[in-house]
């Protein structure tokens, strides 16, 4: 299985992150992508990006070193509610977003019925395209109830790279992935990869994540991001450039 679009990176922009967006875009086309989503922190993450630097996508070309670009970001699930922290009306104009529980930014008490709650909520959102790293045991889910609404709503869940690293701070990664990809066979839920970089030599970097899909023998079928075209219907492609 050759993975060849990565759906969630980060550029110095974020606050926390290395390397510039011509650093990325470059790196991900040395590793032979064909897409890298550029979802950058929404703003309730502390130093990251204001609402206007959301808005000026415009300027930004969708080609840059032979690749495409997609331009995003990673919302922030505040509450149970399924709030983000972006309105609706920028979302609209986004390539790509990835919705994620931070614990920094998440008000609501960590229990399973608030973060399930908290999920079903944010994939009723229409412009709402992917759950990013819902892999972390320190914000319990039910991974039944989750992939059940990923395949009602279109919404894609995300297989986290940087979920798997060893120093990684969210807990009990590859065990919950095992779980929920059991439940996508079963289902018949399809799940996208995301390297989650936060610097250039990660753009694309799947080893942990494409390791753990072999290891399980999970459906190549079932991962959009093994050419654009199977994952173009589920991110904002009209807006694409």
């Amino acid at each position: 299985m050759k993975i060849l679009v990565d759906t969630h990176s980060h550029t110095i922009a974020s606050g926390h992150a290395y390397s510039t967006l011509s650093e990325m875009a470059r790196a991900a086309a040395a590793r032979g992508l064909q897409a890298l989503a550029v979802t950058e922190h929404a703003p309730q993450l502390e130093k990251t990006c204001g609402l206007f630097y959301f808005m000026n996508y415009d300027v930004i070309p969708r080609q840059m070193h032979g690749i495409r670009l997609l331009m995003g970001a990673e919302l922030n699930i505040m509450d149970s509610d399924g709030t983000v922290d972006l309105p609706e009306n920028i979302c609209r104009e986004l390539d790509i977003t990835v919705a994620s529980i931070h614990p920094p930014c998440y008000r609501s008490e960590s229990t399973i019925e608030n973060n399930t709650r908290a999920y079903v909520e944010v994939m009723k959102k229409p412009y709402v395209n992917i759950i990013g790293h819902p892999d972390d045991s320190r914000i319990p889910v039910d991974y039944e109830i989750l992939v059940k609404t990923a395949k009602e709503t279109g919404t894609l869940l995300e297989l986290n790279n940087s979920s798997l690293r060893p120093q990684s701070s969210r807990v009990g990664a590859k065990e919950n992935m095992l779980i929920m990809l059991d439940l996508c066979r079963q289902y018949g839920v399809p799940v996208t990869t995301g390297s989650d970089a936060h610097i250039d030599v990660d753009a694309g970097n799947f080893e942990r994540a494409a390791s753990l899909l072999k290891y399980c023998a999970f459906p190549e079928e079932l991962v959009v991001t093994t050419d654009f075209e199977k994952i173009r219907p589920f991110i904002n492609a009209g807006k694409i450039r």
